[in-house]
């Protein structure tokens, strides 16, 4: 990358913030953009995904990859695949680690609800995404490393996909105040009938805690897998 695309270097370390999320104490915006495999285009089989994370005019923060166990279980698992999601810093340095364990992808057992866990430094976990069980809508909670719930998010009752972004709300932990969203932006027609590659966008308190603001990146990617990574082939 060009240093014209990258956000600055953070100045010195700040107390509390895992080294690397620097970044995130001074933005109130993320854009996740999925990177389009034509690979994939052209063989029709599922493949590793790879993202570039952004602020919000536009210059790189992160880039994350993908690391599922192995090709076959990518085709046998589908979405439902377990993975670890590698996000690392323009300097290439390793700042967060999103790790999601294989489950059922039956939503009816509360023991098949899908979770990711934070790490940052990796093997250093900060939170947790955990689905909660509701019979129509899609709702997570956002949890420390402690496992004590700190936000919610509350998906549309209709999940529509066709020519429209799709919103998550952010609550907080009581569900009466909105505090931010995940939307899942509509990416126009070639994108979204031939490919899986998908952009979010993520909005916070700027005085959000940055652990908690990590953790949110995180259930980006678990609601991409579980709401948004079809399979074109299959279509």
């Amino acid at each position: 990358i060009t240093p014209s695309a990258a956000m600055p270097t953070p100045g010195p370390t700040i107390a509390g913030c895992p080294p690397g999320l620097e970044y995130l104490t001074q933005i109130d915006q993320i854009l996740v953009e999925q990177k389009v495999d034509y690979a994939e285009l052209i063989v029709r089989w599922e493949m590793s995904n790879n993202y570039v994370i952004k602020n919000n005019v536009g210059q790189q923060i992160f880039m994350a990859k993908e690391d599922s166990s192995n090709f076959f279980s990518i085709q046998f698992f589908g979405t439902l695949r377990p993975f670890n999601i590698h996000i690392h810093d323009n300097l290439g340095r390793d700042v967060l680690t999103v790790t999601r364990p294989v489950k059922c992808g039956s939503c009816c057992c509360p023991c098949c609800l899908q979770e990711v866990e934070i790490q940052s430094p990796p093997g250093v976990p900060i939170g947790y995404v955990v689905q909660d069980w509701h019979p129509f809508f899609p709702k997570f909670t956002i949890m420390d490393a402690a496992r004590s719930a700190q936000l919610k998010i509350k998906g549309p009752f209709c999940d529509c996909r066709c020519c429209s972004d799709v919103v998550f709300q952010v609550l907080s932990r009581d569900e009466e105040t909105i505090v931010g969203q995940i939307s899942k932006r509509w990416g126009g027609f070639l994108q979204e009938g031939f490919t899986d590659a998908d952009n979010f966008g993520i909005s916070f308190p700027m005085d959000l805690d940055v652990k908690v603001k990590a953790v949110l990146l995180g259930a980006v990617f678990l609601i991409d897998f579980m709401y948004f990574e079809t399979n074109k082939n299959q279509n």
